[in-house]
């Protein structure tokens, strides 16, 4: 089993993520992640998800997504050359003096931004790969996370090759 990264192009209608996380569960998977928003095509939005499964059973998977009413388009992207980000706001403790200071050079090592600074905090803002988001929350670890928001990861295909309802 391996995680598989799936792009779901989907008519922007109430409860149409509701019947596609609904899916997932009831075959006994748990998503990993998941992000939706809307997207290029007016109406329409697009969900990535991330499920750990044997290529097989996603096979099955994409078939019964296809057959969902307001599905317009499921791909696994997973073995395609695609790019792929999450964000994570860390608000870290951090008084003034040295704390604050090295807080601030791992956010500079990680291109990671400050977005807020309190008398007794600062809030980052990183943009990456699992990996990064991963090992910049894990050296955050020793001064104190006090709140952490990751989004889903999201993805798309590298070069010409699109996930869209246009043949």
């Amino acid at each position: 089993m391996r995680p598989h990264t799936i792009s779901v192009l989907v008519e922007n209608r109430p409860g149409v993520l509701s019947r596609v996380a609904g899916l997932f569960t009831r075959r006994g998977f748990n998503i990993e992640s998941l992000a939706v928003g809307t997207c290029e095509e007016p109406g329409m939005s697009r969900i990535t998800a991330v499920v750990i499964a044997d290529d097989d059973i996603i096979e099955q998977v994409k078939k019964q997504l296809n057959k969902l009413i307001n599905v317009i388009k499921v791909s696994d992207i997973t073995y395609t050359d695609h790019v792929a980000r999450e964000i994570a706001l860390v608000k870290v403790a951090a008084e003034a003096g040295q704390t604050r200071a090295e807080v601030m050079q791992l956010a500079d090592n990680f291109r990671a931004r400050i977005i807020d600074v309190g008398t007794r905090s600062v809030v980052l803002e990183v943009t990456g790969d699992t990996g990064k988001i991963d090992a910049l929350v894990s050296l955050l670890q020793q001064y104190g996370i006090k709140e952490l928001v990751r989004t889903g990861k999201i993805a798309m295909t590298r070069g010409s090759k699109t996930v869209s309802s246009k043949k």
